[in-house]
């Protein structure tokens, strides 16, 4: 009963300090975009997936701690489960271009519909029918936007926020100019402007393509790193000095020199995104 209450009480602390650490990021993050925007960030909800993976985490926090005694399973565990799926993952690139594909394919379509000769609020309304499921969203508000009466040039620059894209900036500002001037002319320039896209979608795919193969060492490498580690903490005396307080000290900041190397090839892998140059005039 007393190992049980032991158990219990090391999860609960655990889960109280992942919370706080999340809780410390994601207020940094907040931070961090309202100095850059001069607006306040959304908190973003916690996924089902990051929950459940979370409390399989504490959970075999507390079976290493309790076979172990490492007062530092109760947090590394937990950390680890939820964030080296993050850090190896290649799933933000993916995102981007298949995000870009969409804004591609969307404003070839737009310069279609508008060569038939409607005008842009119609034509923009008439691609919702064929609109890439990656920009569906932000498209539906724009043309709601639209139907409850906005200025276009409004309208389009809200949509351009919410793309939040160097690209979504281009196709916009040529949305506008479009809106102002009312000329013929349009789906030309739309039609160039799909075709620089593409081409912009297929470089980063070979740029992608080249960065999976750091990408795919780092993870190999971080699980048989982790494998080795399982292994030897629950077999022979190597790892024994560690379960002392000085050891469980040098074991974190170990353990925290290779997740800041993971975070620093992530972020030299990832780039800078190409900074927006339309100026945010609507909240959406």
């Amino acid at each position: 009963m007393r190992l049980v209450g032991f158990a219990i009480s090391g999860a609960l602390i655990a889960y109280g300090l992942v919370t706080l650490v999340f809780f410390a990021l994601e207020r940094f993050r907040q931070d961090r975009a309202k100095l850059a925007s001069g607006r306040f960030a959304r908190l973003s909800r916690t996924s089902r997936r990051t929950r459940l993976l979370l409390l399989a985490g504490l959970a075999g926090g507390v079976v290493v701690w309790a076979l172990t005694g490492w007062v530092l399973a109760l947090v590394g565990v937990p950390l680890a489960v939820v964030g080296l799926p993050t850090l190896l993952s290649t799933s933000e690139a993916r995102s981007q271009i298949m995000r870009l594909e969409a804004m591609a394919e969307w404003t070839r379509s737009l310069s279609g519909v508008l060569t038939v000769g409607l005008g842009l609020e119609h034509a923009l309304a008439a691609t919702l029918r064929s609109a890439p499921e990656a920009i569906a969203p932000e498209l539906n508000r724009l043309v709601a936007r639209l139907q409850s009466r906005w200025r276009t040039e409004d309208a389009l620059r809200a949509f351009a926020d919410e793309l939040d894209d160097a690209t979504g900036d281009l196709i916009a500002a040529n949305l506008i100019l479009g809106a102002r001037r009312r000329g013929a002319g349009l789906a030309a320039v739309l039609t160039s402007l799909a075709e620089s896209v593409e081409a912009d979608v297929r470089a980063r795919r070979q740029v992608e393509a080249d960065r999976a193969k750091p990408r795919a060492t780092a993870r190999w490498v971080t699980i048989i790193s982790v494998a080795v580690l399982g292994v030897l903490t629950f077999s022979g005396d190597y790892v024994t000095p560690y379960a002392t307080p000085l050891g469980q000290v040098i074991l974190a900041v170990l353990l925290a020199a290779y997740v800041a190397l993971l975070i620093r090839l992530r972020a030299m892998a990832t780039g800078k995104p190409p900074p927006r140059f339309l100026a945010t005039g609507v909240r959406p």
